[in-house]
C-alpha cells in the first residue's frame, strides 16, 4: 500500500491541477475565439486524456478537442456539442444530458464519473476463481440505481462439465428468476462468444467483475480489430500510443459499443443510504413498507415482510444475507 499523502502534499497537488486547468481553459478560449462561425456540431466522447478529448462526429470521423472547464467532468460516452477550430480539431462547448453514468468515489470521497450513457452492465463470473456473490450483488445494485439493464455472463464454462456445470447453474438460478439473464460464454470454444455477442448488439455495455474471471480475454475476443481501433485512436489524438488505462469506447463488429478500461472494470459501489440499497435489490422493492415496523432492518424484527418472503421461497436467503452485509453501517433515511 502506498504511503498516505500529507495535507501539504495534497494542497500542492491541488494547486498544480488548478494551474493546469487554468492554462487549458485559456487555450480553449483562444482557440474558440479564433474559430469560424459555424454552428456547434453533435458528437460523442470516445476517450479522454486529461483535459483532451477525442470526439466522434455523426459520420464516424474523430476530432481532437479541448473542453471548457465550466462543463464539469466530461467522460467517455458523453454526448457533447463541439465547435470546429481547425482540421480534425475543436472545442467542446456543451455536455448534453446523460441517461446514465457509472461513477466511483475518488480519494476525497467525491463521486467521480467513469463512463456515461451506457445502457447495460455485464457482470462477469467464472467457475474459477470462486464466484463472489457479494460482489455480484454490489454490481447489480449499482445497475439498478443508475437505471441500466444488467446480465450475468458465466465465463470459462469450458473449465467445468456435467455435474459441476449444473451445480454452477443452480447456484445462480435465483438471479435469472428475478430477471437477470445468465449467459454462458467461452472465448476458447468455437461460437462460444455468440450468446454474449447477441446480448451486446445495439447496446452500450461495460464488463465488470472480480479479478481473474477473464474480462480482458473476453474484451479481446469480442473486439478482434481492437488493435486497429486503438491505432486509429492513437493517430487521431496526436499524442502517441493510446493508453489502455483511459476509459475508451470501442465499436463492436456486430453492432453496439463496449466501454472498456481497468478503472471501469473494477469500479465499486458508491456511498449510498439504506433506502437506496433497498431500491437496488429489485425483488425487495415491492415489499418495502409492508413490514410491521416502519424502521424494520429486515434482520430480527417480527412481522418483517422480507423475512416472510424468504421463508416462502420468494426471496433468496443469500440475497438477503448480502443485503444485510451491505446495509451494516449505512446511514438510514426513514
Amino acid at each position: 500500500m502506498g504511503r498516505r499523502l500529507t495535507d501539504q502534499q495534497r494542497a500542492r497537488i491541488a494547486a498544480i491541477q488548478v494551474t493546469r486547468r487554468e492554462r487549458m481553459e485559456a487555450r480553449a478560449s483562444r482557440e474558440l475565439a479564433a474559430a469560424t462561425g459555424d454552428a456547434p456540431l453533435p458528437g460523442r466522447v470516445v476517450v479522454r486524456h486529461g483535459q483532451n478529448l477525442l470526439v466522434e462526429d455523426a459520420s464516424g470521423a474523430l476530432h481532437h478537442c479541448l473542453f471548457r472547464q465550466n462543463l464539469g467532468d466530461v467522460v467517455c460516452g458523453d454526448r457533447v456539442a463541439w465547435q470546429a477550430t481547425g482540421p480534425s480539431a475543436g472545442v467542446v462547448t456543451a455536455r448534453l444530458e446523460r441517461t446514465a453514468a457509472l461513477a466511483r468515489p475518488d480519494y476525497s470521497g467525491r463521486e467521480k464519473p467513469l463512463a456515461a450513457n451506457l445502457t447495460q452492465l455485464v457482470v462477469v463470473i467464472a467457475p474459477r476463481p470462486e464466484p463472489n456473490e457479494y460482489l455480484v450483488d454490489q454490481y447489480l445494485v449499482a445497475a439498478e440505481l443508475i437505471g441500466v439493464a444488467a446480465l450475468i455472463a458465466v465465463n470459462k464454462v469450458d473449465l467445468v462439465d456435467g455435474p459441476a456445470r449444473e451445480a454452477l447453474r443452480a447456484r445462480f438460478a435465483h438471479y435469472a428468476a428475478i430477471g437477470y439473464p445468465l449467459v454462458e460464454v467461452s472465448a476458447r470454444r468455437a461460437h462460444g462468444l455468440e450468446p454474449l455477442a447477441a446480448r451486446l448488439r445495439g447496446e452500450t455495455s461495460v464488463l465488470v467483475g472480480q479479478s481473474g474471471v477473464g474480462k480482458s480475454s473476453l474484451v479481446n475476443a469480442l473486439l478482434p480489430d481492437r488493435d486497429a481501433q486503438t491505432g486509429h485512436l492513437s493517430d487521431a489524438t496526436g499524442h502517441g500510443r493510446h493508453t489502455t488505462s483511459a476509459a475508451t469506447l470501442y465499436h463492436l463488429p456486430d453492432g453496439g459499443d463496449l466501454i472498456d478500461s481497468p478503472g471501469v472494470r473494477s469500479f465499486r459501489l458508491a456511498h449510498i443510504e439504506r433506502r437506496q440499497l433497498e431500491a437496488g435489490f429489485r425483488e425487495l422493492r415491492p415489499l418495502i413498507g409492508h413490514c410491521q415496523f416502519r424502521d424494520c432492518t429486515h434482520d430480527h424484527e417480527p412481522g418483517c415482510a422480507i423475512k416472510a418472503a424468504v421463508e416462502a421461497g420468494a426471496v433468496s436467503p443469500r440475497r438477503l444475507a448480502n443485503f444485510l452485509h451491505l446495509a451494516a453501517g449505512l446511514p438510514t433515511a426513514y
